[in-house]
């Protein structure tokens, strides 16, 4: 009963634009709701509705009558409206809205208060304020949260495939339907550059990993412990700079220079975008950014935004200064500064950059990194004079797919190396791993020793769920993605200490070559460092040949994770490994793990180091957590299990006479050059 109870929260992602007194899911369930939680305009038609939906259902779930809390403020945003976690004027709406629902005492009561809000509140916000509750609540962490691409699927394909869809659905009503075709070049022709890394910005699954990270790392909310997360600054800033750096190579990988930092608030924005993306709620496609934009003072009374560009260049700079003095102003009329050291700095700083509850002196250094992301998706139309929304730069779900959002964040990185910069280099006792010697590293896999091969794949996703015409039944959208083949690290490890050993291995890759075919110093290339891997191993006497496979990466969630079919799931709402399912629904996608490469070979470094588990761990239970992507975000209720910087060991800059990667080598590391070979061809996925 009590599963089942929790199972009918799940009923409320199902045609999330469809009222909830219509019939849920395959077993056309029906929530019996009181009269009085209809919208006004269906009062009168109460009794009918019921009745009409009620006859033929299924299963009918009753609602208990409840006292209704004040939901003056998330009621506040229209229902027609588009909805960003960015906008302060949201989060306050979507934060009130998550207390109300996390405060529920029971399933029951939330239920109850769900069926109304389903009916009251813009859909995109119930949406992503259900799955942050459902996600934080301990009476239903086990339950298996829709991705965003099963709910509100308009987000990620273009409208097309959609209006084939309601054909596929025409021609067979019941069974299996011939699946729709997602074009793989969707926004743009090969005249713009920016298209050949199209892949990677507009892949469906990237953009599922930042929206699912946002869910797992929420902004405002007064319930205790879930925005404040272990190293919750420092992870975002540790996420963002691996994003930087992977799109950096990829776009190496296609004769594209690194990305130019977004800092001259006055300069134009000399990238254009055109989404070719609809939005399901507020009935309007996505607006373009025109070349040459240049961002002015926000004046939107609707979203009750009122700033001036001149006020983010204040917050910018009271940030680098707090930077140039190692501390940061606390609020109050004392003046007190409190010193930004090695090991919370970068955290404390993190949880500045991206404002929230955790930000010391919000009032001083401002909402800087959210603020970027409105004024840019506002580029269009400033002050509302044409009613236009938000561009896809202001959703997290969709904020990927713009070259001006890693723009952005590769100026937000440059602020934090900024601090980084000014960290000492790690001593020798803390790199050197005495007495273990990394005698080699290796790849092993179809492509060929030391050659990571890849491909294009094609691979369905299930849409069923998030589109409200009739008839019901699965509705299945067929994409091409970046595939890399599986292979093996193969590492060899000599330990002379006398000793049984433990150490933390850490696996990285970095192109050799910059943007004007020189090879990188050290200083440039560690900022390039893409982390691949990283996981405890025992060492015995001796030599030790240790081998790990692609797939157990600590980064990576596997395709499943990121396509999963919630209607064939094994477990239940009360398995503890169930209950761990959805924070695992954050990380990396798999595919997408190795970059592009060239059909030519494109040559990168791999770099391997043990480093003494003594000095990495975190004493902590990890018995039935999701620990495997891990490194871009965290554990669910658990410390980041690794006590070091995360970066490490590439997160400060080294000596002086440090000019390469290979004058940083010591003996508990090794490096070898191995090169990403692409085939030009499309695979289907086997499923």
């Amino acid at each position: 009963m009590a599963d089942t109870k929790k199972k009918n929260l799940l009923l409320f992602f199902d045609r999330p634009t469809e009222p909830c007194f219509m019939q849920k899911g395959d077993e056309k369930a029906v929530f019996e709701i009181p009269d009085h939680y209809y919208p006004e305009k269906y009062q009168s038609l109460s009794n009918s509705l019921s009745n009409r939906f009620g006859n033929d259902a299924s299963r009918s779930i009753p609602i208990r009558n409840i006292a209704l809390p004040n939901l003056d403020v998330p009621k506040q945003l229209p229902y027609n409206d588009q909805f960003s976690v960015f906008l302060p004027t949201h989060r306050e709406m979507a934060g009130r809205l998550i207390d109300i629902f996390l405060g529920m005492r029971d399933i029951d009561d939330l239920t109850s208060i769900l069926s109304y809000c389903q009916l009251h509140i813009n859909p995109y916000m119930f949406n992503y304020c259900l799955s942050v509750a459902l996600l934080h609540r301990d009476d239903t962490k086990g339950l298996n949260i829709p991705t965003l691409t099963e709910t509100f699927p308009d987000k990620f394909m273009d409208p097309k495939v959609f209006r084939r869809a309601r054909e596929a659905t025409s021609v067979a009503k019941t069974g299996p339907r011939i699946p729709v075709t997602i074009s793989q070049n969707l926004t743009a022709s090969d005249r713009e550059p920016e298209q050949r890394v199209a892949y990677f910005r507009e892949d469906i699954a990237i953009n599922l990993h930042h929206w699912h990270w946002h869910l797992v790392y929420p902004f405002d909310l007064t319930t205790g412990g879930i925005v404040d997360k272990d190293r919750r600054g420092e992870l975002f800033y540790y996420m963002h700079q691996q994003i930087v750096a992977r799109y950096n190579t990829e776009r190496f990988c296609n004769d594209l220079p690194r990305v130019v930092m977004y800092k001259d608030f006055r300069a134009p924005i000399e990238e254009a975008y055109f989404p070719k993306l609809d939005s399901k709620v507020a009935s309007r496609a996505w607006p373009p950014r025109f070349p040459g934009s240049i961002i002015t003072d926000l004046d939107r009374p609707v979203e009750q935004i009122r700033i001036d560009v001149s006020e983010m260049e204040r917050w910018r700079d009271n940030i680098l200064q707090a930077i140039e003095e190692n501390a940061v102003l606390m609020p109050g009329t004392t003046g007190y500064k409190m010193p930004l050291n090695p090991e919370t700095g970068i955290d404390i700083l993190g949880n500045i950059m991206e404002s929230s509850i955790l930000s010391v002196n919000r009032g001083y250094y401002g909402d800087y990194h959210n603020m970027g992301h409105v004024f840019i998706s506002y580029v269009h139309d400033p002050d509302h004079r044409h009613l236009e929304r938000p561009g896809v730069i202001g959703d997290s779900a969709t904020a990927m797919r713009d070259p001006i959002f890693y723009r952005w964040h590769a100026h937000i990185d440059d602020i934090f190396q900024m601090y980084k910069n000014k960290l000492p280099p790690y001593p020798q006792d803390k790199i050197v791993y005495n007495n273990i010697n990394v005698t080699s590293i290796k790849v092993e896999g179809p492509a060929g020793t030391n050659v990571f091969g890849t491909h294009w794949e094609r691979s369905t996703v299930e849409l069923g769920r998030g589109l409200d015409f009739t008839p019901r039944g699965s509705v299945l959208a067929r994409f091409t993605h970046l595939q890399h083949e599986e292979f093996n690290y193969v590492i060899e490890v000599n330990n002379t200490s006398g000793n049984y050993a433990m150490g933390t291995v850490r696996i990285f890759m970095a192109p050799v070559f910059d943007d004007n075919g020189n090879r990188m110093t050290f200083d440039v290339q560690r900022k390039l460092m893409i982390e691949l891997d990283k996981f405890t191993h025992g060492l015995k006497q001796g030599v030790n040949t240790i081998r790990r496979r692609s797939l157990d990466s600590s980064v990576t969630i596997p395709y499943e994770r990121s396509f999963r079919n919630q209607l064939n799931r094994q477990g239940t709402a009360g398995n503890q490994s169930v209950a761990e399912f959805d924070f695992c629904g954050c990380g990396w996608p798999h595919h997408l793990l190795i970059p592009k490469g060239t059909t030519r070979g494109y040559p990168v470094t791999l770099f391997v180091m043990f480093s003494n588990w003594n000095d990495d761990r975190v004493a902590q239970d990890l018995v039935g957590s999701c620990n495997d992507a891990a490194s871009y975000c965290g554990i669910r209720d658990r410390q980041y299990p690794d006590k070091r910087a995360m970066g490490y060991p590439f997160d400060r800059p080294a000596a002086p006479d440090v000019k390469n990667l290979q004058n940083f080598i010591t003996e508990n590391m090794a490096i070898t050059d191995c090169t990403i070979r692409f085939t030009d061809e499309i695979r289907d996925r086997k499923q």
